[in-house]
């Protein structure tokens, strides 16, 4: 499969570079940021150097379309050109894991390896892409606080509702702060992206794949297709999570991370 040629359009993207060695970039979820992998950050910074970008649209990144998950991996991508790094371990989250994807299939000699995270290889349904459709126009007519009343309860786990009510406060408090435009850009994007089922037989790099065990968006089913689909992959559940298991469950996260990056370093 030819490499894609990268269009940059606009500035680079806003991103978090810190610490040395393997290269590990982390795709944030929608509708979050980099601050999202906190804890991620500090758990690798001994032995990896880690670039934590902001996705177009997100965060302190530029605002301007267009907004493809073709136009997200290309700005990752040329991220890494403008640091010099030839070749990553790329992890996303969510909507991170379909950027994570779309990098594997249009610039696959600079995936080291991957990891997917409560994410799915399939494109939206007719039903999600209905519902996507409805949050583009509550976004529009209402703005982000409707945004995130509307998605919150379906991204955090039972457990983390009952026992973890100011992590939930947290969490929503990230959410609003995201940009309508860069909203809607994103339910765009993955609403229209490209099934990547086929393409999960051909990745031939070590592949984690994580899933929060109460995952309602993404749930454990998925996961599993997607890792036996992925030669060459591990399943790792993290527990009394869900959909933001990174967020909800750091620790147990982290363990699973560490676990997968020390492979790549001592192999």
């Amino acid at each position: 499969m030819a490499e894609h040629e990268i269009e940059v359009i606009d500035e680079a993207l806003a991103h978090l570079d810190v610490g040395h060695g393997l290269p590990v970039v982390l795709l944030h979820a929608f509708p979050l940021s980099k601050a999202m992998w906190e804890a991620q950050v500090a758990a690798l910074l001994g032995e990896c150097r880690c670039i934590v970008p902001d996705l177009r649209g997100f965060g302190d990144s530029p605002t301007s379309g267009p907004y493809t998950m073709d136009q997200y991996a290309d700005d990752v991508v040329a991220l890494l050109d403008v640091l010099q790094i030839d070749k990553a371990v790329i992890g996303g989250l969510s909507m991170g894991g379909y950027v994570a994807l779309a990098i594997w299939r249009r610039h696959r000699r600079r995936v080291r390896a991957l990891i997917l995270a409560d994410t799915r290889a399939s494109a939206d349904s007719a039903d999600a892409f209905a519902r996507r459709t409805e949050l583009i126009q509550v976004a529009r007519t209402s703005g982000m606080d409707a945004v995130v009343e509307a998605q919150l309860p379906g991204l955090i786990g039972k457990s983390t509702r009952e026992k973890q009510p100011d992590l939930i406060d947290r969490i929503r408090a990230a959410m609003v702060r995201t940009s309508v435009d860069g909203v809607v850009g994103a339910l765009e994007a993955m609403r229209t992206r490209p099934d990547s089922t086929e393409l999960l037989t051909r990745i031939d790099v070590p592949t984690l794949v994580v899933v929060g065990a109460e995952d309602a968006i993404t749930p454990l089913k998925e996961a599993r297709a997607m890792q036996r689909a992925i030669s060459n992959s591990r399943l790792e559940v993290v527990p009394e999570a869900g959909h933001l298991s990174n967020v909800e469950r750091p620790a147990a996260f982290n363990t699973a991370l560490s676990d997968f990056v020390g492979s790549l370093l001592y192999n």
